[in-house]
């Protein structure tokens, strides 16, 4: 398998080939930001990204694979969150031009049990104000195009994450519904 292979491996096909060494966890990580670079800049997907902490946490995957350490089920596997989850150190914005710089120090129920699980949690998808329309458009980051058909929405508050996992850009992204409000 080589590392272009996998942007478009299911989570659990990505965690499976980075802990059978099939893969290494740096080499999906860089697969999945060179896929970022080239296709988000048209899709406006993930809004804030950060490859930094992206890289250095393959790199500990790595060796945590490497001394035989036991993993998670989604370990090394890169996943994005949407704009309104917290995520500790990352930019929340929940598509509000009051909140354009709002850092949290901690993280949310969801960010915490992936990380638990073992996944790198790389970025932010676009989200529309408040999670709440029927596209993903927001006064900061724009409007988010669905990468089967740029003249179209991927819809509303999932928008960003459906079209990161959509393009390849990550394998995995929670969703979530307002209950149909």
């Amino acid at each position: 398998m080589t590392p272009s292979d996998t942007t478009f491996l299911t989570a659990r096909q990505l965690a499976t080939a980075i802990r059978d060494k099939k893969v290494s966890a740096v080499e999906a990580m860089e697969a999945q930001l060179a896929r970022i670079a080239l296709v988000n800049p048209l899709l406006n997907a993930i809004v804030t990204l950060d490859d930094e902490a992206a890289r250095a946490g393959a790199r500990a995957a790595d060796l945590a694979v490497a001394r035989g350490d036991a993993v998670g089920p989604l370990h090394g596997v890169p996943v994005t969150l949407k704009d309104g989850h917290a995520t500790a150190g990352m930019r929340i914005t929940v598509g509000l031009t009051a909140w354009a710089d709002h850092i949290l120090a901690t993280d949310s129920t969801i960010a915490a049990r992936l990380r638990k699980a073992g996944a790198i949690i790389i970025g932010k998808t676009n989200v529309p104000p408040r999670l709440r329309d029927l596209q993903t458009v927001n006064p900061i980051f724009g409007r988010t195009v669905n990468p089967w058909d740029v003249t179209r929405t991927p819809g509303g508050s999932s928008g960003g994450a459906a079209a990161a996992v959509a393009a390849g850009l990550v394998p995995l992204e929670i969703g979530s519904d307002a209950g149909g409000l």
